[in-house]
């Protein structure tokens, strides 16, 4: 048997990868019937990311989220491709200080951004303040 035919260099990691890149070997001359049936593994990138150029993963330091299932440590996925949508949970900028919070846009077109524990208040972003969205936060890794 030729090793050149049996051995590939190694998962190339796309979305186009399916089990019939999976190479066998048939020594016995016929297939196992379960063969049909095999799956390959979880690509929690292909899951998880939609756009790999603008995603990030970020570690998550302070409190600030708790009520919305986000804890000290854990690792959000953030899409900077997305919009800023009323209601989502983003990581702003605003003067020099990077924070995770709820987005709340007032119908004056004021921002506010929300915290989800009783322990912080809310931030009405200024129009003087330096403010920036920096990305959508799109999956949260709690660690257990």
């Amino acid at each position: 048997m030729d090793n050149g035919s049996f051995f590939s260099p190694g998962y190339k990691g796309s979305k186009d990868y399916t089990q019939d890149n999976v190479r066998t070997a048939n020594a016995t001359g016929f297939s196992a019937a379960a063969d049909d049936y095999a799956e390959r593994g979880i690509d929690l990138n292909e899951q998880l990311i939609k756009n790999k150029p603008a995603t990030f993963f970020m570690r998550v330091n302070g409190d600030a989220m708790i009520g919305a299932g986000i804890h000290n440590g854990d690792v959000v996925i953030v899409d900077r491709s997305l919009e800023a949508k009323n209601g989502k949970i983003i990581i702003a900028i605003l003067n020099g200080e990077m924070l995770i919070r709820r987005l709340h846009i007032l119908q004056n077109k004021k921002v506010r951004l929300l915290p989800e524990t009783q322990k912080l208040s809310a931030i009405e972003v200024e129009p003087s303040s330096n403010f920036c969205v920096w990305g959508v936060v799109t999956y949260v890794i709690h660690i257990v």
